[in-house]
């Protein structure tokens, strides 16, 4: 007879699947080459999401898009195609947690991140649905309201 584990501690705040090795070399190789302008002709700088009332910190709900990838839940995808979909982030231990999903709920991810200086964030991104799929992922917080981000097939951005 088998046992449940019950003693299982997450790092992150949402009770999912952890980021596995959020820091690894594969993560802080990409990050030493990843580049997020945070200017006006940025592929994030548009607005798209619905706007919300920002607050500060960034916690709370967010609105997400990805691209660079094809999502397998989508016939004839191609990976120049925006998937959107809802967001939150939460600040825990001094790592910042990014949950968002897309195809209207039935698919999500969590990004586990660390802050190097006011404004870029460095980790990595799983996909909860598929747990063999992770990249790293490198973020830029240009204000409130908007976080660019990418990761090497692409684009992961936030917006409120």
């Amino acid at each position: 007879m088998q046992q449940a584990i019950t003693h299982l501690i997450r790092r992150n705040p949402f009770g999912t699947m952890d980021v596995p090795e959020p820091d690894d070399s594969e993560v802080r190789n990409y990050a030493a080459t990843a580049t997020l302008s945070g200017d006006a002709a940025d592929a994030n700088a548009a607005a798209w999401a619905i706007a919300a009332s920002p607050s500060d910190p960034p916690e709370g709900c967010w609105q997400s898009r990805w691209n660079g990838g094809a999502d397998p839940t989508i016939a004839g995808d191609t990976s120049d195609r925006w998937k959107e979909g809802r967001a939150e982030i939460r600040i825990t231990g001094g790592r910042i947690y990014l949950r968002f999903d897309w195809d209207n709920g039935r698919r999500h991810g969590l990004i586990d991140a660390a802050r190097e200086g006011a404004d870029r964030l460095v980790g990595k991104y799983i996909n909860l649905t598929t747990p063999a799929i992770t990249r790293p992922w490198v973020g830029r917080v240009v204000d409130d309201t908007r976080i660019d981000g990418c990761f090497p097939n692409g684009r992961l951005d936030f917006r409120r």
